[in-house]
């Protein structure tokens, strides 16, 4: 879900409306309390009102930490029944992951750079403050504060002197251009496996066991997951759609009988999104369903031997009450005989 932020949603009221479509489809029918996640896994709680569809008590905190300001465009990605991963895209000028990477923006308001703005760019940088370097030659982003211009890319890089920014610039390190596309079925091992993807070489955004079972999923289908994803979308986005992609494999593996029918449900609407956005994930949706369907089946077989169980046991014990009866009965009619008999023989043995 994108959002536009309008006024009111960054001063004032601090109210977000959200799309009615969206959260009829996948948000809680009750007032819930929501978990808004940034981009560096700070994470703020929020309510979320069903009636008023949308974002109260919290937000305010969120928006004020983030410096929203009017313009600016928030991606929405949501992971849990109650959790939304959170991407900022700056409306004042482009914002850091586009300008390190020159993606296509998701707004209208939020252009890509062509040849014709590098020197407006160069002449703004220059008034803000001295360049410190420039773009290496083989495309890397180099950990420095400063902006570059390239006439075919657009703005390279554009970190801010700000202490909060170093985290990013170690994110950036290492990202470059890729020089071409190499088909998958031409890959010879994880050593020359890179996730292209916008033309950029992302594998510095994945820890490298992460990257390698990725490789080993695409092994499995002979293919890039990522190769159909939509232009334009945030990089870090689609790093957390591959590594979601990627855990949510990993749990299918690792799931048992006992795993939660909710559990499923949870990991197939995560896919479903990344499919809507491009990903080849739909031989992890089909496992999923059979999954799903047999766990449902195991369940109702459970449940019915449970209840077979149940209705043993309680015959057992209305056979064991039915005993105890049976032996109170034969107790009695045994010391009635002998009463019985008792008096038979006094009557025989009374006098005339």
């Amino acid at each position: 879900m994108v959002k536009v932020m309008l006024p009111s949603h960054v001063s004032g009221g601090f109210w977000l409306g959200l799309s009615k479509t969206f959260c009829i489809k996948h948000l809680p029918k009750q007032d819930t309390m929501f978990v808004l996640e940034d981009e560096n896994g700070k994470k703020f709680e929020t309510k979320y009102l069903v009636e008023k569809i949308g974002l109260s008590g919290g937000w305010r905190g969120f928006s004020i930490a983030h410096k929203l300001l009017a313009g600016d465009v928030l991606v929405f990605h949501l992971v849990t029944e109650s959790k939304f991963k959170v991407y900022v895209i700056r409306s004042n000028g482009l914002g850091e992951v586009e300008c390190a990477l020159g993606l296509v923006q998701l707004d209208a308001d939020i252009r890509p750079v062509d040849s014709a703005d590098t020197n407006a760019c160069e002449r703004a940088e220059n008034e803000n403050r001295e360049p410190k370097s420039v773009e290496n030659p083989d495309g890397v982003i180099q950990r420095n504060k400063t902006a570059a211009c390239n006439s075919k890319r657009g703005i390279v890089s554009d970190l801010f002197e700000d202490d909060t920014e170093d985290a990013s610039c170690e994110v950036l390190e290492g990202i470059k251009l890729s020089e071409s596309i190499v088909p998958f079925d031409e890959v010879c091992g994880i050593e020359n496996f890179n996730v292209i993807y916008n033309g950029l070489i992302i594998n510095p955004l994945f820890p490298k066991p992460l990257l390698t079972k990725y490789y080993e999923l695409c092994c499995s289908q002979n293919s890039f997951l990522h190769e159909h994803l939509l232009e334009g979308l945030n990089y870090k986005l689609v790093a957390g759609i591959i590594s979601e992609t990627t855990n949510i494999a990993d749990a299918i593996k690792a799931c048992k009988i006992t795993t939660l029918e909710s559990s499923f449900s949870t990991w197939d609407k995560t896919l479903q999104a990344g499919e809507m956005l491009g990903m080849n994930v739909s031989f992890l949706r089909e496992q999923l369903e059979q999954l799903a369907s047999l766990a449902s089946k195991l369940k109702t077989c459970e449940e019915a031997r449970l209840e077979r169980e149940q209705e043993e046991q309680e015959m057992r014990t209305r056979l064991a009450k039915l005993l105890e009866v049976k032996e109170k009965k034969d107790r009695l009619q045994s010391r009635i005989s002998v009463k019985l008999m008792s008096r038979f023989k006094e009557v025989i043995d009374a006098p005339w």
